[in-house]
């Protein structure tokens, strides 16, 4: 695919430079463009605040980035792409993050892979991550314009929902119960003094001894499904935190569902598909 590296706008009325990309862009991003000499007025570098009248045209490049990991190559599962975002199906049992102990093999390796096949030289940015177990939609931004303005969706609150198996057959409810973390300083538990945190639980379909839910999470804490399940009473299968159950080798946790808004493409309905452990139980 073509890839955009500029914001291109048109002046539609007379302003300053410094107000005009003060109401369209994060004061972190007009200084780090300022720096790296990537804001052009009418096609000339235009670095220092200036007027502008009707019909300017100005440009803000995005530099080419040296990678922030190892690249490595693996085929994808691409849920979605566009100029400033690719929306990824992480398998389970892979990092996203690279970490002291995880310097390779990890969904930043592989996603820096992807981008110098496309020819994009530039860092991936993750705008939310998963833990290693835990399967689903992750978003990475091709540009620090489109990490910011999705980070800031994020934390003002988007649709995100998972699937998951637990124990028993829970009923439909909204649990809001603090998080907080624990002693260990690894697992987390439902206390008075943590966060407030809410979850919605919502019962697709029941077995024997186990159900498929679908959850939306509210707010984002770590851990946030499989501590409020547990609180409840329905654990995850395959959670070795916070379960003692061996029915999957990993928790039976997937980001299915995610709802935002795209940088320059608007709102962007996402899902994507169960991996095959979880659909190998259902079919059980």
């Amino acid at each position: 695919m073509k890839i955009n590296d500029s914001l291109i706008y048109v002046v539609e009325e007379p302003t300053s430079q410094k107000e005009f990309m003060r109401d369209k862009l994060s004061s972190r991003f007009i200084k780090s463009s300022i720096k790296s000499n990537n804001i052009f007025k009418n096609d000339v570098l235009s670095i220092r605040d200036t007027s502008l009248k009707k019909g300017d045209i100005i440009r803000v490049d995005f530099p080419d980035e040296n990678p922030n990991g190892e690249v490595q190559h693996m085929d994808l599962d691409i849920v979605y792409e566009d100029r400033d975002i690719l929306v990824i199906n992480k398998p389970p049992n892979m990092v996203t993050h690279t970490s002291r102990g995880d310097m390779s093999n990890t969904l930043l390796n592989y996603t820096l892979g992807y981008f110098e096949e496309i020819g994009l030289k530039r860092k991936v940015r993750f705008v939310n991550r998963l833990d290693r177990d835990t399967s689903g939609l992750v978003i990475a931004a091709k540009n620090s314009f489109a990490h910011a303005m999705i980070s800031e969706q994020f934390q003002n609150g988007v649709v995100k929902e998972y699937l998951a198996m637990v124990k028993g057959t829970p009923k439909d409810m909204i649990i809001e119960a603090p998080i907080a973390r624990g002693e260990d300083g690894i697992l987390r538990e439902v206390r008075e003094d943590g966060k407030y945190s809410k979850t919605s639980v919502k019962l697709l379909k029941s077995f024997r001894e186990y159900s498929l839910v679908r959850l939306r999470l509210y707010t984002g804490r770590t851990h946030q499904i499989r501590v409020h399940m547990k609180h409840i009473g329905y654990p995850l299968l395959g959670d070795s935190l916070y379960s003692d159950d061996t029915t999957l080798e990993r928790q039976a946790l997937h980001s299915f569902k995610v709802i935002f808004n795209s940088p320059r493409e608007g709102r962007v309905e996402l899902t994507a598909k169960l991996p095959d452990d979880m659909k190998q139980l259902l079919r059980k």
